[in-house]
């Protein structure tokens, strides 16, 4: 028996009860206290004559309080004389009360709560936006059981029409797996009211989307993804934070098992929806030799070998199409050793062939056609540091300092291979990226782009960290990379654009984040993007941006950037905040955005009024207010979502 005074806790599965004098039984698992208190979301009990069996987790007690509001005077609570949790999944109670404020309004002799989502309740969010006029969005949320749930949405917008459909959460249980089916419907009155599409809007706008993952056993992995949409606009019109996190949704099956040094790829995507470009792999099926030590040498060996039938749909702006057969094969081996306990040296070298089968469709080569490709390189690294355990600092909150620094080397030599990239067909080709693309293989994938290489990528990174509230942090991360093409191909410069990417914490509740990108053949910056947050207190936060990025031909004439970004959250008192939001595009004078939202607590619920105004620079201005209220129990959103997404507030 173990008897303990004071500020006294115990902690078992997530549940924490707190008390001032509690006896615990180390033979039977049980426990007794005076008084206790348990704050476990999402209800807050409280008490006398609590006891506990740890073993099968049954919570008794008398005299007790039950409620979700986070105050210490809660206005909707329920009073009862005795009282019982079971692991966690429900309470009950005899002789319960409910209160609002100090007056009962109902007596109940028996309560019984599931500690999880009603079976059944409603959401609804009312608003009104100028593209759609006034909308009310409202779901029905049941729960047939723990496998499978639905939220069945009907939503009225004036100048639209009505739209819904139900989505569907399930689990199979641990080998079929779990998913989700969404389904939406709707007869656009106004299709072409939020912006001009090609092709035009249809008037029966609808998607459907399955998303299913098995884990079949520990290595075999299954994934399903089937997305279907009406039109291109779709999402971008009734699912906008969708929308900016995948534009163009693809849809394909994937099979994976691993083993500990191979791993088995089976991957099938097909064109679903016909205005979309896609590459079609049906399929693409691919065995990866993971990096591994060859018996007892120190010879390190690594491969890819894929086998699938390719064809490029171009989608609704172009007509070439093409489709072909490729089997490619790659093999690499290395030796890597450590000189002098500090110097890494990797030097490699692999051979890659790939042959591609008789070609179909407009634009292609009509013939069979072989790839040989050489590689090799080395790359050398090494890692030094150097530690003031005694230096503090309290501006910075330093508490000792160790600087890491890291510099990298990593030369890569291929010669012209004898087919170069234009004579090929094109699936896997290089895109257009802001970031530097991998040079060494595997990792470098754009498997019908390789071409000559002969070039050294030279990087730097440095570390300055420090132990704050009991932890190692980065008080300064900062990496600098390029490249030197010793021979340039056609259209390269000697050097490639200096990439500088910084991250800044000189104290803990300030951040500094910089990513640069400067073009030494043209001496100016390309790219800069600047971001610092301020946040001192639960009080008041601000997040300001500046996203530079100097318009780039191959992205399109509308590719540059000047924005101005600000975010900012007040919290007026216990009752009441306000988060300001704007995106100013200093290029042409537009605010393309601006969100003004007020937060109010009601104890047990949240709500918000959120106004947006959005320039779209063709046609009038797109204004929406939307109005929301979330059970703080079962939050709608996760922490800070609202911040980052603010499109949800509106329903998006």
């Amino acid at each position: 028996m173990i008897d303990a005074e004071g500020s006294v806790f115990i902690a078992k599965a997530g549940q924490i009860w707190r008390g001032e004098k509690i006896r615990y039984n180390l033979i039977s698992g049980t426990a007794e206290a005076e008084d206790f208190r348990s704050g476990k979301n999402p209800y807050f009990v409280a008490g006398k004559g609590l006891s506990v069996n740890l073993t099968n987790q049954v919570y008794s007690a008398t005299n007790t309080l039950i409620t979700s509001d986070d105050y210490a005077e809660p206005f909707i609570k329920v009073r009862a004389r005795k009282f019982q949790m079971y692991s966690g999944q429900y309470i009950a109670a005899e002789g319960a009360t409910i209160y609002l404020g100090n007056v009962p309004i109902m007596y109940l002799p028996h309560y019984r709560r599931f500690m999880g989502r009603h079976l059944s309740n409603f959401e609804f969010e009312p608003g009104f936006r100028s593209a759609y006029g006034a909308y009310v969005l409202g779901t029905y949320n049941y729960y047939f059981s723990t496998n499978l749930d639905m939220a069945l949405h009907f939503d009225l917008r004036s100048r639209r029409g009505v739209g819904g459909g139900p989505d569907f959460n399930y689990d199979l249980g641990p080998i079929l797996g779990h998913g989700q089916l969404q389904t939406y419907i709707t007869r656009d009155l106004e299709p072409g009211a939020t912006q001009p599409v090609l092709p035009p809007a249809r008037e029966n706008r609808y998607r459907v989307s399955l998303f299913h993952v098995a884990e079949v056993d520990t290595n075999t992995t299954v994934r399903l993804a089937v997305r279907q949409q009406s039109d291109p606009a779709f999402m971008r019109d009734y699912f906008e934070g969708e929308y900016r996190r995948n534009p163009q949704p693809s849809s394909y099956l994937e099979v994976s098992h691993l083993w500990s040094n191979w791993g088995l790829n089976a991957y099938a995507q097909p064109q679903i929806n016909d205005y979309f470009q896609t590459v079609e792999r049906l399929p693409d099926i691919r065995l990866t030799g993971f990096r591994q030590q060859v018996g007892q040498t120190p010879v390190f060996y690594e491969s890819e070998t894929s086998l699938a039938y390719l064809r490029f749909q171009p989608g609704m702006t172009a007509t070439t199409n093409y489709s072909a057969m490729r089997w490619d094969t790659y093999h690499q081996v290395l030796l890597p050793y450590t000189f002098f306990g500090w110097l890494n040296v990797a030097p490699r070298v692999g051979e890659r062939f790939t042959y591609y089968g008789a070609t179909d469709g407009k634009g292609a080569q009509p013939d069979e056609q072989m790839r040989a490709v050489f590689n090799t390189g080395m790359e050398v690294s090494m890692k030094a540091s150097r530690s003031w355990n005694n230096l503090t600092n309290s501006w910075l909150e330093l508490d000792g300092l160790r600087h890491i620094f890291e510099p990298t080397i990593n030369y890569v030599f291929v010669p012209s291979p004898n087919k170069a990239p234009a004579n090929l067909p094109q699936f896997d080709h290089e895109f257009t990226s802001l970031r530097l693309l991998p040079i060494d293989y595997p990792d470098y994938n754009a498997i019908d782009s390789v071409d000559s290489q002969n070039t050294l990528r030279l990087g730097l990174r440095n570390k300055l960290q420090t132990h704050r509230d009991g932890r190692i942090e980065n008080l300064l991360n900062w990496a600098v990379v390029t490249d030197w093409r010793l021979k340039p191909r056609s259209g390269q410069s000697t050097f490639a654009d200096v990439y500088s990417d910084l991250d800044f914490s000189p104290r803990s509740w300030l951040y500094f984040n910089s990513q640069t990108r400067y073009s030494i053949d043209l001496e100016r910056w390309r790219e800069a993007d600047h971001q610092v947050v301020f946040s001192p207190s639960d009080r008041w936060s601000w997040g300001g941006g500046h996203r530079y990025f100097r318009s780039d031909p191959a992205l399109g004439p509308d590719s540059g950037n000047n924005l101005i970004t600000s975010r900012l959250y007040l919290k007026l008192n216990e009752n009441w905040g306000v988060r300001v939001s704007h995106y100013f595009e200093a290029r042409d004078g537009h605010m393309e955005e601006q969100y003004y939202t007020i937060y109010r607590d009601l104890r047990s619920w949240t709500t918000s009024l959120t106004f947006r105004v959005r320039d779209n620079r063709r046609g009038s201005q797109d204004f929406t207010i939307g109005f929301q209220i979330s059970l703080k129990a079962f939050p709608r959103f996760k922490m800070g979502q609202d911040a980052v997404e603010p499109s949800f507030l509106l329903g998006g």
